[in-house]
């Protein structure tokens, strides 16, 4: 250890610089790091709306789905109900016919 303020000095310089170039390095490693989360936040944000689109697909998909059974579901029943009234005349028609 140095007893002389100059090289007392000199040396305090060479280590506050030494911890500079420290704290340089740790900096851009840290900038790195920064840099990669960054990224992958991007990356998992836009996920995220690829996902959110391709649920509303999947959902207006299903929706269209259960809307088409839906309308079929009601010309089958009014094809039977319609079915059913030309039944119920027949008996009607061969008695006029008869009368």
């Amino acid at each position: 250890m140095a007893l002389d303020p100059k090289e007392k000095a000199l040396e305090a310089m060479q280590k506050l610089q030494q911890a500079v170039g420290q704290v340089d390095g740790y900096r851009s490693q840290y900038g790195v790091l920064n840099n990669r989360f960054e990224s992958a936040i991007g990356n998992l944000n836009q996920e995220q709306a690829s996902l959110g689109a391709a649920k509303s697909r999947i959902e207006d998909a299903d929706y269209a789905i259960e809307a088409s059974s839906m309308v079929k579901a009601q010309i089958l029943q009014q094809a039977g109900n319609s079915m059913l009234a030309q039944a119920n005349q027949t008996p009607q028609n061969i008695l006029s016919l008869l009368g």
